[in-house]
């Protein structure tokens, strides 16, 4: 059976009840947590350390944890994500002078690795690291900030890069992040993705377990459709 992958990105949480909101999107049915790392250098906005990491942590946060470093450079705090609890890390391209060098280091911190994607950003890196991958990473905004539109323009590569994934016979997950929300969730499964990371589409309601409970009957449909 296909999977697909809740992610709320803490980003859109309380952050005077980081530990407890975390738990209620766990508790009401998500699979991920998404932690972005903004450095107000790579991208115009400054968020979250390793401190907070390990804080969710020992907050009794057992779920994937799913480090989206939107830093320059990278490689640095790779170890110290990796050390504060990570699972996934996630970087961009622009923010490393050697991809590979910088998908080993991850590997060797014993956290599986990502590779992102700006809107802008060619998919070509691809061709040369996707035996390297576990999760490829589309941003469907401009990222820096939260609450921003799905850009149309993401359905299109979204397909290219599941032709990609199918092409290689590789179980590389494939995540988007901007923009989702319940009304367009199903055409974003369609068109290939099976991690979402929902910021104000799910933190913005009142009642988690509500908008989860809709949201996986969209995935659920997109799932029986697909089949036959």
């Amino acid at each position: 059976m296909k999977k697909f992958f809740l992610a709320p990105s803490i980003l859109s949480a309380d952050f005077a009840r980081l530990g407890e909101d975390a738990k209620k999107v766990i508790d009401a049915g998500s699979d991920w947590i998404h932690f972005d790392v903004m450095d107000n250098h790579y991208v115009p906005n400054l968020t979250m350390g390793p401190m907070i990491l390990r804080a969710l942590r020992n907050y009794n946060i057992t779920v994937p944890i799913d480090v989206h470093l939107m830093v320059k450079p990278v490689d640095n705090l790779i170890p110290q994500f990796a050390e504060a609890g990570a699972d996934f890390i996630t970087f961009h391209p622009e923010a490393t002078d050697h991809i590979d060098r910088t998908l080993n280091l991850i590997k060797e911190c014993g956290c599986k690795a990502g590779l992102a994607f700006n809107p802008a950003t060619s998919l070509n890196f691809l061709d040369y690291v996707m035996e390297k991958l576990d999760l490829i990473l589309l941003m469907s905004v401009n990222p820096g900030f939260g609450n921003q539109s799905f850009l149309p323009s993401s359905f299109k590569k979204l397909r290219e890069v599941r032709k990609k994934i199918e092409l290689n016979a590789s179980n590389i997950l494939l995540e988007v992040d901007g923009g989702v929300k319940l009304e367009n969730i199903s055409e974003i499964a369609f068109s290939g993705a099976n991690v979402f990371v929902i910021g104000s589409g799910l933190f913005g309601y009142t009642n988690y377990d509500v908008i989860i409970k809709k949201i996986r009957e969209e995935l659920k449909h997109v799932y029986s459709t697909s089949i036959h």
